[in-house]
């Protein structure tokens, strides 16, 4: 009789542990997913405002965009200090609404000291480049800046091998922004739902 009821205490014991541990992984799993998607719905309320920014500021832009087969928003910060770096997040969006979580990291040299927060919005010509941008990521390797301010938000960008892209700064809108050495690729953390 004692041992049935030791190894039934083992049994209770281990079934317990088991419980436990499992419950905390269930706990670590839940909390990600809720983390995950806090952050998704930051990520949409500050691209909707940059999007909306930039439509409504720049009439080009909104003639852009309603032929547009899609768009991209980047929250960056950039930090120089003889090197630049940055890096940030953001979101794609085609017609239909189908979002797909990104992100971007930049670098190079640079002179001066300091830090820069900014949007980069993007307007894609066609669905094969909006795809493509998805799919295979985006690494900018050149762009020219435009006039900041006021000023800045009548000038207008095209589509360049079919993107277009705006920067919003502190100093307000910027069209055919400079995006160079910039990566952009998914984030596969903020897709898992």
């Amino acid at each position: 009789m004692r041992k049935i009821l030791g190894s039934m205490l083992v049994a209770f014991v281990v079934f317990g542990v088991a419980t436990a541990l499992a419950e905390e992984k269930k706990s670590k799993e839940e909390k990600k997913a809720e983390e995950a998607a806090a952050r998704r719905a930051e990520i949409d309320k500050v691209s909707a405002e940059a999007l909306d920014t930039v439509l409504s500021k720049n009439e080009k832009a909104k003639a852009a965009y309603d032929k547009a087969a899609g768009w991209a928003v980047f929250d960056n910060m950039k930090v120089t200090f003889i090197f630049s770096g940055g890096g940030g997040s953001g979101v794609a969006v085609d017609k239909a609404g189908k979002r797909t979580y990104m992100k971007m990291g930049t670098g190079g040299i640079s002179i001066g000291i300091g830090a820069q927060k900014y949007q980069v919005i993007m307007l894609f010509e066609t669905d094969e480049v909006l795809k493509s941008f998805i799919t295979k990521g985006w690494r900018a390797e050149a762009g020219a800046n435009a006039a900041a301010g006021e000023a800045g938000a009548n000038v207008g960008t095209e589509f360049i091998n079919g993107i277009a892209v705006y920067q919003i700064t502190e100093k307000g809108l910027m069209a055919s922004a400079d995006v160079s050495g910039t990566k952009y690729s998914v984030d596969k953390d903020l897709n898992k739902k």
